[in-house]
């Protein structure tokens, strides 16, 4: 839309967004084509998923580490 001539303003209408999540988008993914955005997209997902799992085991460490103490 924007290519065509259009306006952001119109774009961010027809799209059915605010302009301010369309340049917080572009601002992030601006430079990347849609095939990388989408895996940096997985990336993000994927890290997500492992922090979650080493917090979880951290969390379990220190309930196991608290129990050999005979401290409960």
């Amino acid at each position: 839309m924007l290519g065509q001539g259009g306006t952001t303003a119109e774009a961010c209408r027809r799209i059915a967004v605010s302009e301010q999540t369309y340049y917080r988008w572009r601002k992030e993914y601006g430079g990347l084509k849609t095939d990388q955005a989408r895996r940096m997209k997985d990336l993000e997902k994927e890290n997500a998923r492992l922090r979650r799992a080493i917090s979880d085991l951290t969390l379990d460490k220190l309930i196991l580490q608290e129990a050999a103490k005979g401290n409960f």
